[in-house]
């Protein structure tokens, strides 16, 4: 432990639940912004330094991704491309004529980029930070300086960041980077998502982070979300039996989802590509709750994928799981994931525009062509396919996805709740489909009007809160009255006790990211059914997000005292 350090506890998002004990190292700060000066090179001498700089910076990023794998190499992928954007090198072009250096040209059309992706929100907005790290490494490149970037002592460390960069995150020597530290981002950014993909403990959202000096023995405990500097030995040695206990369930036996009484819950991988389906069967995924298709029509350019492309892709994923349920969810764009054979109208508020099923139905050869490689799929494999579609809103919407579903002899068509009026609507929805499944991360930001990629309202993005949780029950119910599965593919999936919540609340299967699988299976053996539905109704009275989670917390902690 320091001795200089002052015993202190930080709050934030914890990624996950696990502890770590180690001591801070600090990422570097930024570079400073290039001085607004004019060049003494000829405007075609600097405009050659950007373009070289720009490329360099694009292939160093393409290959991280290379080396990374997984939904690290979509992300740095998107990132290199920004580099070379042809917008970008316009507005670069145009400061370059005036005279001025290529390290502030460089500077003068990320920061003029970024300011626009910001204004727009949702996903554009999330991807305005990804243009400040391209915009440092290039201007690195430039000054013919290290780019900021990932501390590198000769001992394990945790990593104290303002946040981390995707080209960051993904090159992270496991084997030194204890855990993660970040005063910005929530629990849906880049940080939080590749955290969990690789099993760091993070605590995201701490205000306070920069407090924390290099060379601080801390505790961050992400099933807390609290980050504890120069901490008692007594909360080292909790910390410390309750890493032993984690890695214990780690290499325990892999068993069915299932509550201490033996109600089945089946636990689903969430997935972005056929890539990882081995990864998340090994890791005992009964299966996929959540297969997104958008990162194969965002990889394809300027037109869609064809059949052919598709169902080759497809049947990779189903093979990966003979007799297993395999759930695929039809192509989740349109404005805010902007693909100019669907949609790239201009939208005041994409987060509320033609999105999801409403840009499908806009464009319904896309629909069809998918459901026919789909189809195509489930014919050549041996796995149970279902197939949903996101952003359904009416029941009207539901009736003809599942309609024109059937028409492709799909067996299983349902629809993802991420809207309240469909779990309002609950009971006739589940009626005219076979199944829902709850987005809640969408039914979070519709719920409480927070956009999910905005950081000053993050504190909202709460699947905590009692009203998403009502919305969860109100679906949960019709689902019990019907006989029709309920599942969550949600981020709340992923949390060991809100996963409890949730199957009180009705769910029959959740699904999470490969990582989350232990975790979760483990807590759920720890509860009854009944136990569960207390929790639940525990839940649904407090106030708040962040009272609904202690109090079921201390209720949790309550039940497994009486029964020990």
């Amino acid at each position: 432990m320091s001795d200089t350090a002052t015993h202190s506890t930080l709050t934030g998002t914890g990624i996950g639940q696990g502890v770590v004990v180690g001591v801070v190292a600090r990422m570097s700060d930024p570079l400073p912004e290039p001085q607004d000066t004019p060049s003494s090179r000829t405007v075609d001498e600097e405009t050659e330094r950007a373009r070289a700089s720009l490329s360099v910076v694009a292939r160093d990023l393409e290959a991280r991704g290379k080396t990374a794998g997984g939904t690290a190499a979509d992300v740095l992928e998107a990132q290199a491309m920004m580099a070379e954007d042809p917008m970008l090198s316009e507005i670069i072009d145009e400061s370059l004529a005036r005279g001025t250096t290529a390290e502030r040209a460089v500077f003068e059309a990320f920061a003029s980029f970024r300011d626009q992706l910001a204004a727009m929100g949702g996903y554009l907005g999330e991807r305005a930070a990804d243009l400040d790290d391209v915009s440092q490494r290039v201007i690195a490149n430039l000054s013919g300086v290290a780019a900021p970037g990932v501390p590198n002592p000769d001992h394990p460390f945790v990593l104290v960041a303002r946040d981390l960069a995707p080209a960051d995150t993904a090159m992270l020597d496991l084997d030194k980077v204890l855990g993660l530290v970040t005063s910005d981002g929530g629990p849906t950014s880049h940080t939080a998502i590749l955290a969990r993909e690789k099993s760091i403990v993070a605590v995201v959202g701490v205000t306070d982070a920069a407090t924390l000096a290099d060379g601080t023995t801390v505790v961050v405990d992400a099933a807390a979300g609290t980050v504890t500097a120069a901490p008692s030995d007594d909360q080292v040695a909790d910390a410390e039996r309750r890493i032993a206990e984690r890695e214990a369930a780690a290499v325990a036996p892999v068993t069915p989802g299932a509550l201490a009484d033996g109600t089945a819950v089946p636990l689903l991988a969430n997935l972005g590509s056929s890539a990882g389906a081995q990864a998340a069967a090994d890791a005992g995924a009964e299966g996929v709750g959540l297969f997104r298709t958008e990162f194969l029509f965002l990889d394809a350019g300027g037109s869609a994928p064809t059949v052919e492309q598709q169902r080759e892709h497809y049947t990779r994923l189903l093979q990966a799981f003979p007799g297993k349920k395999v759930v695929v969810r039809v192509l989740d764009a349109g404005a805010d994931k902007p693909l100019p054979f669907l949609n790239d109208a201009h939208e005041e508020n994409p987060a509320l525009g033609l999105r999801g099923l409403r840009a499908l139905r806009a464009s319904e050869d896309i629909l069809r062509e998918q459901l026919t490689a789909l189809a195509d799929a489930d014919k050549a494999t041996e796995a149970d396919l279902w197939v949903m579609a996101p952003m359904v809103s009416t029941v009207e919407e539901t009736r003809y996805f599942v309609e024109i579903a059937r028409e492709y002899g799909i067996k299983t068509a349902g629809v993802m709740v991420e809207v309240p009026s469909l779990a309002l609507l609950a009971p006739q929805v589940l009626a005219a489909s076979d199944f829902a499944s709850i987005g809640t991360n969408d039914l979070t930001q519709y719920t409480l009007a927070a956009d999910r990629m905005l950081g000053s309202v993050a504190a909202l993005q709460d699947p905590w809160h009692p009203a998403v949780l009502r919305l969860v029950g109100e679906v949960g119910a019709a689902g019990a009255a019907t006989g029709k599965p309920v599942g969550i593919c949600g981020e709340a999936a992923a949390d060991p006790l809100l996963a409890v919540v949730l199957v009180g609340l009705g769910a029959t299967t959740l699904s999470m990211s490969t990582p989350a699988l232990v975790d979760v299976r483990a807590s759920l053996l720890k509860y009854t059914i009944d136990e569960a539905r207390q929790l639940a109704e525990i839940a649904l009275a407090a106030d708040g997000a962040a009272e609904s989670r202690a109090a079921v917390a201390a209720a949790a902690l309550t039940l497994k005292e009486a029964q020990s």
